[in-house]
């Protein structure tokens, strides 16, 4: 295989590995422990030395077995996983985190050469909260981390909001409706979290890229689309998915519920109590 290097400053990679930009400036950013699954050693090594380089601690693996094995004894921030890994797919691995009650909330970015919309849209619903093809730009993966990581930290300890049958705690990551607890992955708990605290409010699909993924996130708008209909199927169980509405030409916008009027209230006459006392 083909490399290409720059001498003394990043590790060598593959032809095509990296669009642009192999030596971004270092960016000030609150450090995280990131996983990275990769069986490419050239590109798991650019990885490592780029995001260090932001300040981060890597857990590097060349499968997702050894993936399985490091996330026993670690906790990470973020995982960054391809598609194409030896003894099982990096697809297959990122729906066994969705299945892992300790790992449901963990961002995850895939990072593969699968470009298609249906290669993009499976690794979506397979519980990505994002989608990086190869070639791919140090510069551009390293914004999206940050806005992953941003969104991630941003949630922490907010109170509880409540609407309709919907309760959702932030800071706990907990959706429950009418009482029964809902798993949800980390986009669609972000998604419907922003929509609950703005309910009635119509967004179109590029200010739900801005306000849920952050603004200078290079992420297609069909990507919210993917988001909102993962989120109905995991409410539909639960008569909740009519809440998130589609306004057609517009966006999305979460309805609420009228409150029921009790009739006895109702039928009495404005200025006089129920109970028959004025």
């Amino acid at each position: 295989m083909h490399l290409s290097c720059a001498i003394g400053t990043i590790p060598c990679l593959p032809s095509g590995a990296i669009l642009a930009d192999p030596m971004p400036t270092p960016t000030v950013t609150v450090p995280a422990q990131i996983l990275v699954v990769e069986d490419e050693s050239s590109i798991r090594d650019m990885l490592r030395f780029a995001l260090e380089r932001d300040g981060h601690v890597v857990l590097a693996a060349g499968s997702a077995a050894a993936a399985r094995a490091l996330l026993t004894d670690h906790a990470p921030d973020l995982a960054i996983v391809d598609w194409m890994l030896p003894g099982g797919s990096g697809l297959e691995l990122v729906r066994a985190l969705r299945r892992d009650e300790r790992l449901l909330s963990l961002p995850v970015i895939m990072l593969t050469a699968r470009t298609t919309e249906q290669d993009i849209t499976a690794g979506l619903d397979a519980g990505a909260d994002d989608y990086v093809t190869k070639p791919f730009s140090p510069r551009e993966l390293g914004s999206r981390i940050r806005a992953l990581l941003r969104r991630s930290r941003d949630f922490d300890g907010e109170d509880a909001v409540v609407r309709g049958p919907l309760t959702l705690d932030g800071a706990a990551h907990r959706l429950s409706a009418a009482g029964v607890e809902i798993a949800l992955g980390h986009t669609e708990f972000k998604l419907l979290g922003f929509l609950m605290k703005h309910p009635e409010r119509v967004y179109s699909r590029a200010q739900l890229l801005d306000h849920v993924w952050g603004p200078g996130t290079f992420i297609e708008e069909r990507t919210v689309d993917v988001h909102v209909l993962r989120l109905r199927k995991a409410l539909r169980p639960h008569g909740a998915d009519t809440l998130i509405e589609t306004v057609r030409g517009a966006g999305y916008r979460l309805g609420v519920p009228a409150e029921p009027v009790d009739d006895a209230v109702a039928s009495v006459p404005i200025g006089k109590n129920p109970a028959g006392g004025t």
